[in-house]
């Protein structure tokens, strides 16, 4: 009975396990390789699949994104530079027929396939370029890659390399001609700094001259205005004493004249000059003077003369010496004057800006 029993609990072993060895459960990020006794069948998908028991076998390939490591290496650049170089893959099994049985293990061979082209494209290239231009060869490392693993049924996703290392020397003579390139750059700008600085004083000298300039002539015609205006002044004062004069004289008669030019002469002897010059004949004067002192033979009656006479003997005082102007007249035109001079100033001013702003 025992014995029986113990065959009977074999017999159920051996039919769960001859069961559960054909069925296959497959996740949703697999797919099987499904052989029989050697030979391939078809490719299993997710979920349940029975299989023949004993003489089946089945390889499940994940068909979600892997990334693989590239090992570093050191290549040499077109330009004669060592560097070291690593990168990172990522990569996806697209047909698990031919990731399964073209090719012994895809993920080696991808990473091994990965390193020659990266010395291949690597070595085409300057060391300026490899690091100004990385993306442009992840993307021709990625085009690369995926062409040859096509076969093998992976698709290349994305390449990216992590890190580029010059050899020791390179970095030295990198950090030379950074430093150098510094320099140039901070001599170009203290040059340029200097140019500006010249051309902003020069303009700065430039309008100091003008305002200069301006501010001369400016005092040469306020000078001369101011002569002139005095002049004028000067002028008409003095045709106001001759019309005074003229008035006091109408009535005078050759006596008062005689003792006005005594009084002329006596102010003429107190100058210093040694010359003397009468305006009018000595001979005359001096006859007319003894008159007036009672020695002449004769002494002549002479008419007074009045406004009326002056006036048809030289004309109308008026219409010879013009208006005097008043005090409101000369005002307003010293006025008009200043307002003149301060447009001039408005307008040298904005030649002077416009100067000093750059043309672009």
């Amino acid at each position: 009975m025992i014995i029986f029993l113990e065959l009977a609990i074999i017999v159920v072993f051996v039919m769960l396990a001859f069961v559960f060895s054909g069925v296959k459960i497959i996740q949703p990020y697999e797919q099987g390789i499904y052989m029989r006794l050697g030979k391939y069948v078809r490719v299993l998908n997710q979920g349940l699949n029975v299989v023949v028991p004993l003489i089946s076998t089945v390889v499940k390939l994940d068909l979600r994104t892997e990334v693989l490591d590239v090992p570093k290496q050191e290549v040499i650049t077109k330009d004669n530079s060592p560097v070291a170089v690593d990168a990172i893959i990522y990569i996806k099994v697209t047909d698990p027929k031919n990731a399964y049985f073209e090719v012994t293990n895809y993920r080696l061979a991808t990473v091994n396939l990965a390193q020659t082209t990266l010395r291949s494209v690597i070595g085409q290239m300057e060391l300026d370029q490899i690091l100004s231009n990385r993306e442009s060869i992840n993307v021709e490392l990625r085009d690369t890659l995926d062409e040859n693993t096509d076969k093998w049924g992976v698709r290349v996703e994305t390449v990216e390399i992590k890190e580029v290392d010059p050899a020791a020397k390179v970095k030295n003579s990198m950090e030379e001609q950074t430093s150098a390139e510094r320099k140039r750059r901070a001599a170009i700008l203290e040059a340029d700094g200097q140019k500006r600085a010249a051309i902003l004083e020069a303009e700065g000298k430039k309008k100091s001259r003008i305002l200069e300039a301006e501010g001369q002539r400016q005092s040469m015609i306020l000078e001369a205005e101011g002569r002139r205006l005095a002049t004028i002044l000067e002028a008409q004062g003095e045709a106001q004493k001759l019309r005074i004069v003229s008035v006091g004289a109408a009535s005078m008669d050759s006596k008062a004249l005689s003792v006005y030019s005594m009084d002329t002469i006596k102010s003429v002897g107190r100058g210093e000059s040694s010359k003397i010059f009468f305006p009018m004949e000595v001979t005359r004067l001096i006859d007319g003077i003894s008159e007036y002192m009672g020695s002449a033979r004769l002494v002549p009656d002479r008419e007074v003369s009045d406004t009326e006479g002056i006036r048809k003997a030289v004309g109308d005082p008026d219409d010879i010496l013009g208006p005097i102007p008043t005090v409101e007249a000369v005002k307003k035109e010293t006025d008009s004057y200043k307002r003149d001079v301060e447009e001039e100033i408005s307008e040298s001013d904005a030649i002077a800006e416009a100067a000093k702003t750059p043309k672009v």
